[in-house]
Formats: C-alpha cells, structure tokens, sequence
C-alpha cells in the first residue's frame, strides 16, 4: 500500500460521484451512490486491513504543498482509522434507508450524502490545520440542505438553527489557529501536537476550540440544535448525524485541546466535568417526558456524549480509550436507533410514541432488532456500549469518585427512558388498527440492520480488535499530558496482605 495515495481516492472518489448523481435520473442516481458508498466501505477494510498496529503513528501519509505553508496533508492514526471505517460503515446503510422514503430531488439528495461523505473522510484524514477546518466546516453544508429541503414540517428552522450553532463556535476556533499559526510558524497538525503554547495563552486558546467542539458533540447548554434537527431531518440524515457528526466533536478533543493545550485541559477539566454531569442528568430526565421518539434518542445522544466526554477528560489511558469506544458504540446503536423508527414511520407517517404499541405481535423480526438495540443504548454486557460506558466510568472513578457516582445515575436514567420507549411501542395491546395492520421488516430494511447488530455484537464481545489500533495513540496522548495530570480523588492503592499468626493454617 505504501506510495498509493488510498486516502486522497477516498476524499475525492465521492466527490466525482456526486457530480456524476447530477445528471442521472431518480433511480440512476440511488444506484450509483449505493456502488460508490459500497467501494468506499471496501477501501475502507482495505485500509484498515493495511494499517500496521504498532508502526509509525501517522500512516498512508501524503502531502503536497499547496501555497505557503496550506498543504494537501492527510494521514491517520489508530483513532482516525476507527472513525473513518464508522463513516464508511454507515454511508451504504444510509443510501438505502433513503431508498423509497426520498422521492423529490434524488439526484440532489444523493449528491449532498456523497459531498457529506467525502468531508466526513477528510475531517479525520486531515493533517494540516487550515485543511481540517475547511473540512469540519464544509461539512455543515450538506447536512444544512439535507435538513432544509427534504426534512419535516419545521425544517426552515431546524436548519437554520444547526448551522447558526455550529458556524458561531467555529470562528472563534478559527481566529485560534490563526494565532496558532503565527506562533509555531508551522500549519502540521503532529508538530502542533508536540509544541508547547505559553500556559497563559493557552486557556483563551483552550476555551476557543472548546466553543466550537462542545456545540459539535453537542454539550449541554448548546445542545438545544440537535433535538430539533434530528427531529426534522430524514431518516438518514438522523443516522450520519447521530452516527458520525457529533464523533468529530469529541475527535476534536482528542486531536486537539488535550495534545495541544495540556495545561489548559488540566486546568479547565471541572469546566469539561461540570457540564457533562449535568448533560448526563438533565437530558435523561427530558428524555423520560418526550412523546416523539426522535426526540427521546436525540435527548439520549446528548447524555451518552457526557461519558464520552468524561472519558476523555480523566488523563488516564482507561477514561480516554472508554471516551473512545463510547464513541464508536453510540455511533453504532444510535444510528440504527433512528433507523428503528424510520422504520416504522415510513409505514404510519408519526413519530408519536402513543399512536404505536403491541408492534410485537404484528412485526415480531422489528420488535427483536429494536429490543437488541434499546439495550445496546441501556449498555447491557456484551454489547458495545457496554464496554465503553463501564471503562469510561472505571477512567472517571480514578480522576474523581464524585462525577463517576453522578454518570452514573446517567446509566440508571438511561434505562429508565430507553425501556420505558420499548414497553410503549412494542408490548401492551395493539390500540390502532393502521399500527396493527403494519407488515414486519423487508428484505431491505433486514440489509440496513442486520450489519449494525452484527457490529454492535462485534464490538461488545470482541473490544480488542477495535481498541488495539487506538493503544498506542492513546499512550503517546498519555505521556503528552502527563505532566499536567491533575492529582484523583480516589488515590487507588494495593493492600498489604495481612500476617499470618504463628500457627495458624493458610
């Protein structure tokens, strides 16, 4: 693999794509974005297959200056592997959950997943600074139009209001690299890793990267976009936002605010604490009263975000890698969450949880995948979530036992809504014929979510394959911030092992 530019194909392929879904008619254009996101998943094993687990940091690197010091620079590390293989993972299941539900402007619709696609890559494989930004910023174009044109009833608003969020963050961010830039006289995204801001400045910088990443995954108090644009957006557009849109948030964190400004993230963590706590809390109570099933999984997204969050903020390899694989999970079993309900919203036309009920009886394959699903959310042993949530809070306990006993009320809470959203829609009786009269799973719809369990079920049994290509990124942050490492709570020590008495038998 080495000299073939697999990560430049992968940015750019999507793009030609979507130029060519332009021109072709409704059917055309469904077929060829399901064969481009098929070849990029392939690519995307391809890479993952090629990556050398215990090699150089940064992998299939590539770099062409561009003018002055903007270069066309990617390359991944363990981290960027595993979250670009999710965005490729989840592109084809995208593509069909859009099959029959998307019938005005196909071609377009297909174009903007495409665009979505190839940024989603590029945000992950990006190694220069200024391209990272037009990355994460072009992102928001096509998820504005998804929203805007083929969303609900209130969609104008729902979009207007993701992109004001997200765009206002992203430019205090940007006068930061600015600076950045300026001091380091450098734009390389792993020689900034490694250089060291004066600590005065680096709260202010610390603080404008945090504005612009806190909205993205979101956190709470500026959380209030994503109920509203997962309500309004297509079902697939649902998916790639809960599934990989607000992961570049907490990628943000990991590739940035920690490496780059460790004694700022030492000194601000009750800031990052703080809100995850009371995101984690609050939210899982306003999930408990929705009775729009979107609205219930978006409120749940921002609560799983707290642990991933928290992870990430322990300094310690347990939170950090938990943070990580909370990540992967969420990215995993909320998307197919928002498929569940695709689902059956494509047959009724209502997310009101009242209109459903007793779907067990009528559409048992749909109760079962949506059973397996609610408790992957729960974070039940043996699936991913599980994994993820129990090393981020074993990673929490070490930094401080307070917030590890409040998140944790958060996995209490989360069973609460999530079980109590299953009981009304799957059991009970069936009060509304329309609902009783729907037909159980097609072909289709078997293909969108078989994968996503097989995944979910991967991932909580067998961590080891997804946590290895991480390891040792996850130690270079280590030893990065080490120095900044803010003293625990809990000052976890072995025991001594307690004297025998003369006589006395072991």
């Amino acid at each position: 693999m080495s000299g073939f530019p697999i990560l430049s194909l992968m940015i750019l392929l999507p793009i030609a794509a979507a130029a060519i879904c332009l021109f072709l008619s409704d059917q055309g254009a469904r077929w060829m974005a399901l064969a481009t996101t098929a070849l990029l998943f392939v690519l995307g094993i391809l890479l993952w297959a090629s990556y050398e687990i215990g090699g150089p940091q940064w992998q299939f690197v590539e770099s062409a200056p561009v003018f002055g010091r903007f270069a066309w620079a990617l390359g991944i590390d363990g981290i960027a592997l595993m979250l670009i293989m999710l965005s490729v993972f989840l592109m084809p299941i995208c593509v069909l959950a859009s099959w029959d539900a998307i019938e005005k402007r196909v071609p377009e619709y297909m174009a903007a997943f495409l665009m979505m696609e190839s940024f989603m890559i590029g945000v992950f494989a990006a190694q220069d600074l200024f391209l990272f930004y037009i990355f994460f910023e072009a992102g928001l174009i096509p998820m504005y139009l998804i929203i805007g044109i083929w969303g609900g009833v209130e969609r104008i608003k729902a979009s207007y209001k993701f992109f004001l969020y997200t765009l206002l963050g992203s430019v205090l961010m940007l006068v930061a690299m600015m600076y950045m830039v300026a001091t380091a006289g450098t734009t390389d995204i792993p020689t900034l890793m490694q250089f060291n801001f004066d600590p005065a400045v680096q709260n202010w910088l610390w603080l404008a990267f945090f504005a612009s990443f806190a909205v993205k995954m979101p956190m709470w108090p500026v959380h209030t976009w994503l109920p509203d644009a997962h309500v309004q957006a297509p079902t697939a557009g649902s998916v790639i936002l809960a599934g990989v849109l607000l992961k570049m948030g907490g990628y943000g964190f990991v590739r940035f605010s920690l490496p780059m400004f460790p004694d700022a993230s030492a000194a601000l963590v009750w800031v990052v604490f703080g809100l995850s706590m009371i995101a984690i809390v609050y939210t899982s109570l306003v999930a408990l009263v929705q009775q729009d099933m979107k609205k219930l999984i978006a409120y749940s997204s921002v609560a799983h975000m707290g642990f991933v969050t928290i992870g990430l903020f322990t300094f310690n390899r347990q939170g950090i890698e938990g943070g990580l694989i909370v990540m992967l999970a969420h990215g995993l079993v909320s998307a197919a969450l928002f498929l569940c309900v695709g689902v059956i919203y494509d047959r009724l036309h209502t997310r009101e949880i009242a209109r459903y009920g007793g779907l067990s009886n009528n559409m048992p394959y749909y109760a079962l995948f949506f059973m397996f699903f609610t408790m992957a959310s729960v974070g039940l042993p043996g699936t991913a979530n599980f994994v993820g949530e129990f090393l981020a809070l074993v990673g929490a306990y070490n930094a401080n036992s307070w917030v590890a006993a409040v998140a944790t009320t958060g996995i209490i809470l989360g069973a609460a809504y999530m079980l109590w959203l299953y009981r009304r829609v799957a059991f009970g009786e069936s009060k509304n014929a329309d609902a009783a009269a729907m037909p159980d799973l097609n072909a289709r719809e078997w293909a969108m979510l078989a994968p996503i369990a097989a995944a979910t079920l991967w991932m909580g049994i067998y961590p080891e394959s997804f946590i290895a290509p991480m390891r040792a990124d996850v130690g270079s942050l280590l030893a990065r911030i080490a120095d900044a490492t803010p003293a625990g709570d809990a000052q976890l020590q072995m025991g001594k092992p307690k004297a025998v008495a003369h006589g006395e038998t072991h």
